[in-house]
């Protein structure tokens, strides 16, 4: 079984001619962007972690770039519906979207038809984020303190579910690949976003899901869910006590997903810019780092070239990915 770990900076850095996205935008220059409020398309539902940590970003642009920058939640599809509003936007520097890997990397393996093209309708400007996911169980419905003991209970019950944000996201891969793995009879429950899923965890209609910490920390900390382990390499730092699924008993079981701005093709190449200059700065500040440690995720910057590099590199991997898990479309 493949490691599934984030790209090397070599591997990111090649292959970035390899794409036919044109990052030099046919729009007039903006010298002076923002120069009106900027919304940003979050293909997730409010509540989540992709919408947790865009409004952490949105507050952070918003106060170094002097413009309101608002956050407008378009979900489903995973994550396509709100992409897809991005690319048909008019490309004035007015819309940005909080891409996922799931709809650079992910989805064309996914739908037969997806509603944009990832290579030539988006460009991305800047990674923003990278973050883990966690298996949780609700704390009133299973019994299980381990990961062993979850398999155990679980392949004694004979058939439960998971939930994830959708189909193909990464969850849905890793909790489809954790069932496999390990033999259990598990059923697949879509939802638009963890907003929905906790509920119907905490209500016991869905068992267990491998779903973003982001989403997931205020229930863990209440003791409403626990934390059997997380899909890092090393144990995370507000959940040192939490095992990794390697020391749980699931070896060459890393998964971690990231995000990245994108704007509509044909933006000026030096709006695309400036929102990279601004997320480095960002990334760069200690107080943002660690309110985006404690949510689950790490802050991270780069340029559009690296950005679309890693996309770009990692398809072939999530390819795997969702051919070991058998995701489709449901």
């Amino acid at each position: 079984m493949t490691q599934f770990v984030m790209p090397t900076r070599r591997a990111l850095l090649s292959g970035v001619f390899a794409t036919s996205v044109s990052l030099i935008g046919g729009a007039k220059a903006q010298a002076t962007w923002p120069d009106r409020p900027v919304r940003i398309i979050a293909p997730f539902p409010a509540g989540g972690s992709v919408d947790v940590l865009v409004r952490i970003l949105a507050e952070q642009l918003q106060n170094r770039l002097g413009q309101a920058f608002v956050v407008e939640n378009r979900s489903g599809a995973g994550g396509n519906i709100g992409i897809a509003t991005v690319a048909s936007s008019p490309p004035d520097g007015t819309t940005i979207g909080a891409a996922t890997v799931g709809q650079f990397s992910i989805n064309q393996y996914l739908y037969e038809h997806m509603p944009f093209d990832a290579d030539r309708e988006i460009v991305p400007s800047t990674l923003v984020w990278e973050y883990l996911n966690v298996f949780v169980v609700a704390s009133a419905h299973v019994s299980a303190t381990s990961l062993a003991e979850f398999i155990d209970w679980a392949k004694a019950r004979g058939k439960i579910t998971y939930g994830s944000p959708g189909v193909g996201t990464t969850p849905h891969l890793s909790a489809a690949l954790f069932s496999t793995r390990t033999g259990i009879n598990a059923t697949h429950v879509p939802f638009r976003g963890a907003a929905q899923t906790i509920p119907a965890m905490l209500a016991g209609d869905v068992t267990y899901a491998v779903d973003n910490l982001a989403s997931y920390t205020s229930m863990i900390a209440s003791g409403q869910m626990r934390a059997l382990a997380v899909t890092t390499a090393k144990r995370w730092p507000t959940l040192p006590d939490v095992p990794t699924m390697a020391e749980a008993g699931q070896p060459d079981f890393v998964v971690t997903s990231w995000g990245a701005f994108v704007v509509p093709a044909g933006t000026a190449r030096n709006v695309i810019d400036r929102l990279s200059a601004a997320m480095l700065q960002i990334a760069a500040d200690p107080a943002v780092q660690r309110r985006f440690l404690v949510a689950g995720a790490r802050v991270i910057a780069s340029t559009p070239e690296q950005a679309n590099a890693r996309a770009v590199s990692e398809r072939p991997m999530w390819k795997e990915m969702v051919r070991i898990s058998g995701a489709k479309p449901e």
